[in-house]
């Protein structure tokens, strides 16, 4: 698989900080400065910027530009989900390499795993998900379980690494996900999956469920991720309400 633009950057940036071109401390180039030298659009470069961010390297601050935090990454990679459009973001930076496709009924074990009722019927995609460096570890493994009714977007997300399921079944099919219900829990990393991601078996994981569910309340998909220890972590903020019902 060849590398993405956004991944060029991110490596020649990486690069950058760790030789001491970008130093600790020190801002980077602005987004259009990035553009330019590049010849990347604004999305791509704030992909590279993002995977930057996700690995400790820098931080971002509004009118303070992009600063420099650190010369090497630091372990794992952290996600803030927020809102829908972070977790496309993420789908951007950590590309998926489609194992296997199949058309599945939850028996009792997936349906408790998944949360849907027994005998559903779904199209599952089971991808590693890769960080666009030549040689790591994958990041995780994901079971996407779709309507059947889409099955036929198997060969479309083979050729779209880079972008979201969800997104796919929207652009395609005009089905819009209007919410995200997320489910984190520690579980033993199953046998079946150690060798794909390089890890040993019953060891720590992190396992990441989300159902996407449309305007309608209906779930058209669910996602089951798994994470070894220490490759991922899900970051999130909270705030204080007011006594005015706000933040």
């Amino acid at each position: 698989m060849s590398e993405t633009l956004w991944a060029q950057v991110a490596r020649d940036l990486t690069a950058g900080i760790a030789s001491g071109r970008y130093p600790v401390g020190s801002l980077l180039p602005t987004e259009l400065d990035l553009c330019e030298h590049y010849g990347a659009s604004r999305h791509t470069v704030r992909t590279a910027i993002r995977q930057l961010q996700d690995q400790g390297l820098i931080s971002r601050r509004k009118k303070a530009g992009t600063r420099v935090e650190a010369a090497v990454p630091t372990s794992g990679y952290r996600q803030s989900l927020a809102s829908l459009e972070d977790l496309i973001q993420f789908g951007a930076a950590h590309i998926r390499e489609v194992q296997d496709t199949a058309e599945v009924t939850a028996d009792a074990a997936l349906a408790a795993e998944l949360g849907c009722q027994q005998g559903t019927r779904w199209f599952r995609i089971s991808s590693l998900r890769l960080d666009g460096k030549p040689g790591g570890a994958p990041i995780g493994w994901t079971d996407v379980y779709i309507d059947p009714i889409y099955a036929d977007l198997g060969d479309v997300v083979r050729a779209s690494p880079d972008l979201l399921i969800t997104t796919l079944i929207e652009q395609r099919y005009g089905r819009r996900s209007a919410e995200i219900r997320q489910d984190v829990d520690a579980v033993a990393l199953p046998a079946a999956r150690a060798a794909a991601l390089q890890a040993e078996a019953e060891t720590p994981a992190l396992r990441i469920v989300r159902h996407y569910v449309d305007e309608k309340g209906k779930t058209f998909e669910i996602s089951s991720t798994l994470h070894p220890a220490g490759r991922f972590t899900v970051s999130q903020r909270m705030r204080r309400m007011t006594e005015n019902g706000h933040g």
